[in-house]
């Protein structure tokens, strides 16, 4: 592919170059998709988990190359994956997704340790690892909270 192609991807388009806020304009733009495929079936979120984190992962390498920026705020392609990944254990409500929207921003911005060793590898690796892990610990969260709920979950 072209490397304009990868850098667009990296920021989703113009989406990691609004201000303020790229990560979070970058979550709330992962929303509508993640919520077009969970209406197909969760199993579809759960692949565009897998080719967003594969694709991610390239595309911020080749951002990070042609910018010289390591972990650029406008790569919010991380945001997408870390999202999707918080949403795949709630259900296709809107209150479990406000839920996973402020818990997935709250452990990419305060990053706790596992998000912050994370960071730390290189490269697009690093890009996507701290937020894939945000995302992990908003989804194991969200479905201990369901648990204690209902005694169910999504």
């Amino acid at each position: 592919m072209h490397r304009q192609v990868w850098i667009n991807l990296a920021t989703l388009g113009p989406v990691g170059r609004i201000r303020p806020a790229p990560g979070t304009w970058g979550s709330a733009a992962a929303l509508l998709p993640a919520a077009a495929l969970a209406l197909g079936g969760n199993w579809l979120l759960e692949i565009g988990v897998v080719i967003a984190c594969i694709i991610g992962v390239k595309a911020a390498d080749i951002y990070e190359a042609h910018s010289g920026k390591k972990d650029a705020s406008e790569v919010v392609i991380d945001e997408l994956a870390g999202q999707w990944i918080a949403l795949l254990m709630v259900p296709l409500d809107w209150r479990w997704w406000l839920a996973a929207f402020v818990l997935f921003r709250l452990f990419d911005i305060v990053k706790p340790g596992p998000v912050r060793m994370a960071e730390r590898l290189p490269g697009g690796l690093g890009v996507m690892a701290d937020d894939v892990v945000a995302g992990i610990l908003a989804a194991a969260l969200l479905l201990v909270v369901q648990i204690m709920l209902t005694g169910a979950t999504g």
